[in-house]
């Protein structure tokens, strides 16, 4: 059997070597020649899987190790009786971090506590679900817009309602029919409607956002500020409107260790069960101790005091924003520095795999650390 994979997926030898011959390639750069003769195809987000890729390929299966799906065509799939899974949720927590990252740092340059925040999520799949949650229990007031989903342990409110919050995250798929499309979700009416200093923050599809509405409004309202991971024309990034944002990163707030390795292993769990094999692996044994394991702070530590440190040392979004900007100054070829900064990420861990070290009676802060993701070691 053969599986061909992207390049920048971690661990597929290790959970895919026992089940055939492994070939890697470059995502973006895939061609038929490369899968014509592939059993299964394993790919993420920068491969489009359609007729053109596939057509008189013995592919049988393909597995994207994201949560979204829109560059698959998953109607040919279906037609051409090509097995097809993706990875639900697998680097949600990845950009919960991220989020709450870039609240942090806007928060510190503005002097403002993140839980006097009113922060509006555009989608509660697995990764505005997740956000919403985490946030709600830090003790920010959190409101939700999603037409598809239906859950009263939801804050569901009107697109309006959020678009007038502190902070406005997308957590949407890129869509471009149906009753409620996605493609330049917020354009230049959706932006008159946010608050003159709002923080506007896209790590889902960067065409849910008009950025040339965007790059217009940033330069009329100097106090507006925004994060963007993901860019209307990426591996193309528009030089000016990263100039003008706040942060500005490589698409990489899913790119946590955990949420790589995790999401591997979800289409290892898929494709074994396509192939009615048992599996072998346990993600558990896969992931290297991290090198930070353990922090802690005195006893009677104030947390709205500790916690942007903390959140810091786990993950600072300003390395990744300082990495791009410093690779875009450089560069003659913005998609080639682009897709290089992604293949080369620097190892990061998700929160979760930090533990902060507390007293056995702080039960407060015990609790607030959780909430935020962390674990918690008691010590006596």
């Amino acid at each position: 059997m053969k599986i061909v994979a992207d390049e920048n997926m971690p661990i597929v030898e290790a959970l895919f070597g026992e089940l055939g011959v492994v070939t890697r390639v470059p995502g973006r750069l895939m061609t038929p020649e490369d899968v014509k003769d592939a059993d299964i195809l394993l790919v993420r987000s920068v491969t489009k899987v359609n007729q053109d890729l596939l057509a008189g390929s013995s592919v049988k299966y393909v597995g994207t190790a994201t949560i979204g799906t829109d560059h698959i065509d998953q109607t040919y799939l279906k037609d051409a009786n090509i097995g097809f899974s993706n990875a639900p949720g697998c680097n949600a927590q990845s950009v919960v971090d991220y989020v709450i990252s870039a609240l942090v740092c806007l928060c510190q340059d503005e002097e403002r506590l993140m839980k006097d925040l009113t922060v509006g999520v555009v989608g509660a799949g697995n990764v505005g679900s997740r956000l919403i949650q985490r946030l709600k229990k830090l003790g920010l007031k959190v409101i939700a817009y999603d037409p598809f989903v239906e859950n009263e342990d939801l804050p569901l409110a009107t697109l309006d309602e959020v678009l007038a919050c502190d902070v406005v995250s997308l957590h949407v798929p890129l869509t471009t029919e149906g009753e409620y499309p996605t493609l330049h979700l917020i354009d230049e009416p959706a932006l008159n409607a946010m608050q003159d200093s709002a923080i506007l923050i896209n790590s889902s599809r960067g065409p849910v956002v008009n950025n040339e509405s965007l790059k217009q409004h940033l330069k009329a309202r100097v106090n507006f500020k925004v994060v963007l991971d993901v860019w209307e024309t990426e591996p193309e990034v528009d030089r000016e409107l990263l100039d003008l944002v706040d942060l500005g990163t490589a698409h990489i707030a899913g790119y946590s260790l955990d949420g790589k390795y995790n999401g591997t292993f979800q289409i290892y769990e898929s494709v074994c069960k396509f192939l009615g094999l048992p599996m072998r692996k346990r993600l558990p044994q896969m992931l290297p101790e991290p090198d930070l394991v353990h922090v802690g702070f005195a006893s009677g530590a104030n947390f709205d005091e500790v916690f942007p440190r903390l959140v810091q040392v786990a993950y600072d979004i300003r390395r990744d924003d300082r990495l791009l900007r410093r690779a875009i100054a450089k560069s003659t070829k913005i998609s080639e520095s682009f897709d290089w900064l992604r293949k080369n990420y620097p190892e990061r861990r998700e929160f979760s795999s930090l533990s902060v070290k507390v007293r056995r009676n702080d039960v407060t802060t015990t609790a607030m650390y959780e909430a935020a993701g962390f674990k918690v070691k008691v010590k006596s």
